[in-house]
């Protein structure tokens, strides 16, 4: 019987590096699970790595077939766009573990779709000032930065990763990544005692 990790946090907590080292961890043997987004593609990015980039008629194509297991609508300043994640016929539970990297209300919906015993969450965690920092240091690196989209995305993380929604989702692995390599340690640690 196989598992999903569940990887959360706040933009800029370190997801995306904590997700390759987890993948890279022959004893987790974890599969990937690549989400679905109508956002730009990002400098840096390809498509069906770290998402599969698709556009407003994609989404609702998938929509109507049924295949959308859970779906986000964010009002950027760029105009909306949506991140989702697709049972497109790659996440066989019975037989695989895998990994993704999404938000909390995602992580509700997933837990809703394949049952709270199949989905292990993690959630990262880091001081708000650390993670602005980093944000910005990476849009500024964009061929065309949007601050404005990082401003509003970090406002949101308030109210999307509060006390209340994390009570209410049930998470209880909660680490701190000020620590790369003492963070992972016990994120490992963790995934082996519930998988």
């Amino acid at each position: 019987m196989g598992k999903m990790v569940y990887l959360m946090g706040k933009s800029s907590t370190g997801k995306d590096t904590v997700y390759r080292c987890l993948l890279s961890w022959k004893e987790g043997n974890l599969r990937r699970i690549v989400p679905y987004t109508t956002r730009p593609i990002r400098l840096g990015e390809e498509d069906g790595k770290e998402y599969h980039f698709t556009d407003d008629t994609g989404y609702e194509d998938l929509e109507a077939k049924g295949s959308v297991i859970e779906a986000r609508a964010y009002h950027t300043y760029h105009g909306i766009w949506r991140y989702f994640t697709v049972d497109d016929g790659k996440i066989n539970l019975d037989h695989e573990n895998y990994l993704i990297i999404g938000t909390l209300e995602s992580y509700v919906k997933t837990v809703q779709y394949f049952g709270k015993e199949k989905v292990i969450p993690v959630l990262l965690e880091l001081d708000d000032g650390v993670r602005l920092q980093r944000a910005l240091n990476r849009e500024r690196k964009q061929e065309h930065p949007r601050y404005e989209e990082l401003c509003r995305r970090y406002l949101a993380d308030a109210k999307d990763f509060s006390e209340e929604k994390i009570k209410s989702a049930g998470i209880t692995g909660r680490f701190l990544n000020d620590n790369f390599e003492k963070c992972i340690a016990q994120i490992k640690i963790y995934i082996q005692n519930n998988l």
